[in-house]
């Protein structure tokens, strides 16, 4: 039988599991951000070919590739949008914390809270008016390929979606929540 003496301790030993809701919410983030990754990979590998590819075909065949110029933007655009959730994830945004460094442990977790929810208000504003431009220039055809030149506009919708979904389970469960997955990848 448990006394109340062991139950204490095991309260104080360390940080309680998750609840459900947040483990499977957090599960389905890391998914996302292995999606993300992948998506970030091929992204900068279809840059850098192309780019090498134009380099290559200028100076050894003195001839050009239309494209590569403006899929090579595209591939970059798509690559630091689809990157700025993993950046927010860590905590790797510039941040000017002179002063919040100088209030209570407990009042600074609580203004970053606040901060997360309403970065998060942002990222659905962002999101929207981005559906809203892309919907106003779909008929806007790229000068060298025949694509609508709002699918610059796509990674920013994805983007703000991805951002907004960490931004909230911060908010949610707390600025320290991926502290964990930091420190097993150091």
């Amino acid at each position: 039988m448990k006394t109340g003496h062991s139950d204490q301790a095991g309260m104080l030993s360390g940080p309680s599991p998750l609840p459900s809701p947040a483990a499977a919410l957090r599960r389905c983030l890391l998914g996302l951000d292995g999606l993300s990754r992948y998506a970030i990979c091929t992204s900068m590998a279809i840059m850098v070919l192309l780019v090498s590819a134009q380099v290559f075909c200028r100076y050894v065949l003195s001839e050009s590739i239309d494209w590569a110029d403006e899929m090579s933007r595209l591939a970059f655009v798509w690559a630091v949008f689809l990157a700025i959730p993993h950046g927010l994830k860590q905590g790797v945004h510039v941040g000017i914390d002179v002063l919040i460094n100088r209030l209570p442990a407990r009042l600074q977790e609580g203004l970053a809270r606040l901060m997360l929810a309403v970065s998060g208000v942002l990222m659905v504003v962002v999101c929207y008016q981005a559906v809203l431009v892309a919907i106003d220039g779909w008929g806007e055809l790229m000068p060298t390929v025949p694509v609508s030149a709002s699918v610059f506009y796509v990674p920013v919708m994805l983007s703000c979606g991805h951002a907004l979904l960490h931004l909230l389970f911060m908010a949610w469960q707390g600025t320290r929540v991926w502290a964990d997955d930091e420190e097993e990848a150091a």
